[in-house]
This record gives C-alpha cells, structure tokens and sequence, in this order.
C-alpha cells in the first residue's frame, strides 16, 4: 500500500531538506568568515583606532552589513577594499597600497639614516684622511698649523680614566 510509500518519500524529502540545509549553513559560514576577514582590515571612519569588526560604532556597523551585501552579491575581497577605499577614501584600509606617496613615508626613516651615516662616515674619513696628511707632512719636516697642532693634541691626547661612581674606588 501508501504506508511504505509514503514513508519512503517523507524520508527522502526529509534527506533532501537536511542536505540543502547543511548546504545553506555551510555557505553562510563562508560569507560570515570572509566578511569577518574583510571587516578587521577595514578601520572605523567613526572611532579611527579600531577595526570595524570590533566597533560597535553605528558607521561601523553599517559597513560590517554592506560587506556582507557585497559578498553576497557575488563580490570579490579585492572589489569591496576598493569600493570601500573609493566610497570612504584610503585610509579606511589598515594596508594601504604602495605607491611613490606612501613609499616616501614608509622609507623616509631609513632614508634619513642612510644620509646621516654617510656624513658621519664622511666626516670620520675626512678626519682620518688629515690626520694623516699632518703625520706625513711631519715626517716630511713640514710645519703644522696651530689648528692643526690643536688637532694632533686633541687626537693624541688619552681620554681621562672613567670614573664608576656606582663602585668605590680603591
């Protein structure tokens, strides 16, 4: 009779129904973990320190919704950063992207430390190089300058003993 029967389809209407729902939660996760992703690159316009995903700023939650609008919508990570850079400008990214601007101020530091050890080194050799000349040109028998004889003095002249004020002398 139907009693099988219809057993059998209602197990089977039951299994589809399952299966599809293991489906529709599986592709909300995967939605869900992206946005998540999305939203702790993106920085709050309202709060600035924090990341949208932890700020419970009404900005904040806005742009949590329309991430995951766009996701939905069949969007790219790489589509909604730049959708959001273009709506809200590049500072909503806490990774902003490398160009001759932001390479300046990225490299700037080692820039200016670069050009600092240069002179220092610069100056070290130069110094180096006269203190040399002034040996030969007194080997060669010819006279020093009274800034020279002062820098030969200063030179050649020992630092005074360190004094340990944190140990007691003997």
């Amino acid at each position: 009779g139907i009693g099988p029967l219809f057993f059998v389809l209602l197990i089977q209407i039951t299994l589809s129904c399952t299966m599809a729902s293991a489906e529709d939660v599986k592709q909300r996760q995967v939605v869900e973990d992206r946005a998540r992703n999305i939203s702790h690159n993106v920085r709050c316009t309202e709060c600035g320190s924090q990341s949208i995903e932890d700020s419970q700023a009404d900005v904040a939650v806005l742009l949590r919704r329309l991430i995951r609008d766009e996701i939905k919508s069949g969007k790219s990570d790489k589509e909604i950063y730049k959708k959001l850079e273009e709506d809200f400008g590049e500072t909503v990214l806490y990774a902003p992207k490398f160009d001759l601007q932001t390479a300046a101020i990225w490299l700037s530091p080692v820039i200016v430390g670069g050009v600092a050890a240069g002179v220092w080194a610069y100056q070290k050799h130069r110094q180096r190089t006269n203190v040399h000349i002034m040996a030969l040109n007194l080997v060669r028998g010819v006279p020093l300058t009274p800034r020279e004889k002062e820098t030969m003095i200063d030179i050649l002249t020992p630092p005074p003993p360190a004094r340990r004020w944190w140990w007691p002398l003997k």
